[in-house]
C-alpha cells in the first residue's frame, strides 16, 4: 500500500484509499468499521500523545505506576467530525475534522489500513488531504457529520 501526502488541513481534510479492485460490500464494511472505530477512539481523546505513559517506559511495563493525575492535566486532544465513508467505483474517501488530536492518529490509521490491505481488502493507495481529480469534493461537507 503506498501512502501519500498532500496539502493537509487537520481541521478540513479528505482521506482518499484506491482498492486494487471495486469493493464487494463485505469489504466495504470492514473499511468503514476500521473508519468508524478510529474516529470514535479519536472523538475521546485515545490519540492524546500527551499522555502516552506507557509508551514512553519502554518496554518492561511490570509494575509501572500510572499517573491518573498526569492523565487529568494533560491537554485534550480530540477529534471534532467525520463524514460518512463514501465509495466511487475502485475508490473511497472520508472527510474528517481531526480537531485537536494529536497526528499519531494518522500513524495508527496507516498502520490498521495497512494490516486491513493484507488481510481482508488490497489498498493500493491512501492518500491523506488534498483532492482527487476523479471525484470532486463539496465546499461545505456540514451535511456529512456523523457527530457534532
Amino acid at each position: 500500500m503506498e501512502v501519500l501526502f498532500r496539502e493537509v488541513n487537520p481541521f478540513d481534510l479528505w482521506i482518499w484509499v484506491e482498492f486494487e479492485t471495486v469493493p464487494k460490500e463485505m469489504e466495504k464494511q470492514y473499511v468503514e468499521e476500521l473508519f468508524n472505530s478510529w474516529f470514535f477512539l479519536g472523538k475521546l481523546g485515545g490519540y492524546n500523545a500527551e499522555n502516552f505513559q506507557v509508551q514512553e517506559v519502554g518496554v518492561d511495563i511490570s509494575y509501572m505506576n500510572y499517573d491518573p493525575d498526569y492523565a487529568e492535566n494533560s491537554m485534550m486532544s480530540l477529534m471534532h467530525n467525520m463524514g460518512e465513508f463514501e465509495f466511487l467505483g475502485s475508490w473511497g474517501r472520508c472527510w474528517l475534522d481531526l480537531g485537536t488530536t494529536d497526528l499519531v492518529a494518522l500513524d495508527i490509521l496507516i498502520n490498521s489500513l495497512g494490516e486491513l490491505s493484507k488481510d481482508y481488502v488490497t489498498i493500493n493507495q491512501l492518500i491523506i488531504g488534498g483532492e482527487n481529480s476523479d471525484w470532486p469534493v463539496e465546499t461545505n461537507p456540514d451535511d456529512k457529520f456523523m457527530e457534532e
